[in-house]
């Protein structure tokens, strides 16, 4: 599985200990920054986190923010993204069975190094449950495709 990871400065240092150990895991690990603790804008390595799902070149991503929540807010912004922001392994579980989510969201300021490897590892580990999921995630993309048509067409 190839799973692509991004931070802000506020998640840089979560980062770095996330790919350590997915890379001592033997996952395919793509690192696509920051490369320090310098300030940086998250939305900038949500989009490199987005566009590695939408291009298909990684299965998942994991992106990190000091809090989690503005980088979260911005990978969702696509259509066919599903990021969700996780604090605990049960939400990991969760956004996986039911929501199929692509993208695992988490605060790099807020969950500790320990806690954020057993996140992960419930999240890589736990498949989708389909059935009358599948029904509700149909619909959030159909709204998103219906949405942006109108847009572009100038419909209001």
């Amino acid at each position: 599985m190839r799973i692509s990871l991004a931070a802000d400065h506020g998640g840089f240092d979560l980062k770095n200990s996330i790919v350590s150990y997915l890379m001592s895991k033997h996952y395919e690990v793509i690192d696509l920054g920051t490369f320090s603790s310098e300030s940086v804008d998250y939305p900038d390595f949500a989009l490199k986190a987005v566009e590695s799902i939408l291009m298909k070149e990684a299965d998942r991503a994991i992106i990190m923010c000091g809090s989690g929540i503005g980088i979260s807010i911005t990978a969702n912004r696509f259509p066919g993204i599903r990021a969700a922001l996780c604090w605990d392994p049960f939400t990991a579980k969760l956004s996986r069975l039911h929501n199929d989510a692509n993208i695992l969201a988490m605060g790099g300021r807020l969950i500790g190094v320990e806690l954020a490897k057993e996140i992960v590892d419930t999240w890589l580990s736990t498949d989708f449950e389909g059935g009358r999921h599948e029904r509700r995630i149909a619909k959030i993309d159909e709204y998103a495709k219906n949405f942006w048509k109108k847009y572009m067409e100038g419909e209001k």
